[in-house]
C-alpha cells in the first residue's frame, strides 16, 4: 500500500475529520505503512495531505479545527460539515480567551535559529544569580548568549590562526527576548533594556515574537544610534528575520567578570569556550561537544517544532 493509499483509506474509514498526526496515527495501528526507512513520517504525512489540497484532489478536504487543519474524505462531507459548526457554536458559547505563551518558551526557537547560523546559545537565569531576584537583574543580565566561533577548513589557514589573538577567533551576542512589541512605550522599554544588559558584548539584539510593523522606522532609528540589533522571531525559527543587524564592539571585560561572579551559567559558559578555544588539535571536538552539551537544545523536525508551539501556545501558521 502506498503513502497516499494509506491516507485515503483512513479518511475514507473515520467519519468525521483528522489532523494529520492523527492520520498518521491510524496509519500505524493499522500497520499500513512499514515506516523503518523513515526519519520523519509526520513530515511525509503533512505534506502529502497538503498535496491533496494544492491539487484540488477532490477526494480530500479540509477544515480549521482547534489544532490546526483537519483532513477528511468528501464521502462524509455531511456530517463533517456538521461537527464543524456544533464546535464552533461550542468555542463561541465558551467564549475562552486563548491560552498565553511564556517568554521563556520562546528560548528553544531562537537556540534553533542561532544554532543555524553556527551560534552556540546558552540561557541565563537572571532568578539564579547571588545578588538578588528583584527586576533590577533583568537589566543586568542577558536573556542568552552566544558564541559563534571563526571556522576555517584549511590546515595551514588553521595553523596560522593559532598565532593571533584569542578575541579574533570568537565573538559574543547578548540577547533580549520580548513576546511582542505592540507600542512606541514597549519598544523604547525593551530597547533600552537591551542596551543596559548588552553592553559588554561584542553584539546586542533585541528579539520579539510580535513586532508591530509600524514602529520600523523608530527601530530603524534606535538601531542606528545605539548599534543594537532586532530579530523577529517566527514559530518556524529558520524563517526568522534580522532585522537590524547589530554593530560591533569590543568585549568590556570588567562587566564580563562581574556576570561571571553572579551568575554560574554564565561563568560556566564562558570557561567552555575558552576551553574549546585552548584545546590542541586532540581534544578539539571534546571540548567542542561539551560546550554544545551545556548549550540549549534545538529542535531536530519541523514536526517536533509545531508541536511545541501547539504544546506551549506558541501561535503556529499552519502550512499543511
Amino acid at each position: 500500500m502506498t503513502i497516499k493509499e494509506a491516507i485515503l483509506k483512513v479518511l475514507d474509514d473515520f467519519e468525521g475529520a483528522l489532523t494529520y498526526l492523527q492520520v498518521l496515527d491510524k496509519i500505524d495501528e493499522g500497520h499500513y505503512i512499514d515506516w523503518k526507512n523513515a526519519k520523519t513520517p509526520s513530515d511525509t504525512i503533512g505534506a502529502q495531505l497538503g498535496h491533496f489540497i494544492r491539487q484540488n484532489d477532490a477526494r480530500v478536504k479540509r477544515i480549521k479545527g482547534s489544532k490546526g487543519y483537519e483532513y477528511y474524505s468528501t464521502k462524509h462531507d455531511i456530517k463533517t460539515n456538521m461537527f464543524q459548526i456544533m464546535n464552533e457554536i461550542k468555542v463561541a458559547q465558551a467564549g475562552s480567551s486563548p491560552k498565553k505563551f511564556s517568554e521563556r518558551s520562546l528560548h528553544k526557537l531562537l537556540s534553533s535559529f542561532l544554532n543555524s547560523q553556527n551560534s552556540d546559545s546558552k540561557t541565563i537565569f537572571h532568578e539564579q544569580s547571588l545578588i538578588g531576584k528583584d527586576d533590577y537583574q533583568k537589566w543586568v543580565h542577558p536573556d542568552m548568549i552566544g558564541i559563534e566561533f571563526l571556522r576555517l577548513k584549511n590546515r595551514s589557514s588553521s595553523a596560522l590562526m593559532k598565532l593571533v589573538t584569542k578575541a579574533d577567533l570568537f565573538s559574543i551576542t547578548s540577547y533580549e527576548i520580548k513576546k511582542e512589541i505592540k507600542t512606541d512605550y514597549d519598544l523604547k522599554k525593551y530597547f533600552f533594556q537591551a542596551v543596559s544588559n548588552s553592553s559588554w558584548a561584542n553584539y546586542g539584539y533585541l528579539v520579539a515574537f510580535e513586532i508591530n510593523k509600524g514602529l520600523m522606522d523608530e527601530m530603524e532609528r534606535l538601531s542606528q544610534s545605539f548599534g543594537i540589533g532586532i530579530i523577529e522571531l517566527k514559530a518556524n525559527p529558520y524563517e526568522s528575520d534580522v532585522l537590524f543587524i547589530s554593530r560591533y564592539r569590543s568585549l568590556d571585560f570588567k562587566t564580563v567578570d562581574k556576570l561571571c561572579e553572579i551568575n554560574k551559567d554564565f561563568e560556566k559558559f564562558m570557561l567552555l569556550a575558552e576551553s574549546y578555544l585552548s584545546a590542541n588539535d586532540k581534544y578539539v571536538n571534546a571540548a567542542k561537544n561539551e560546550l554544545t552539551e551545556f548549550c540549549d537544545t534545538c529542535f531536530e523536525t519541523d514536526s517536533e517544532i509545531e508541536k511545541y508551539c501547539r504544546d506551549n501556545n506558541i501561535p503556529w501558521n499552519d502550512e499543511n
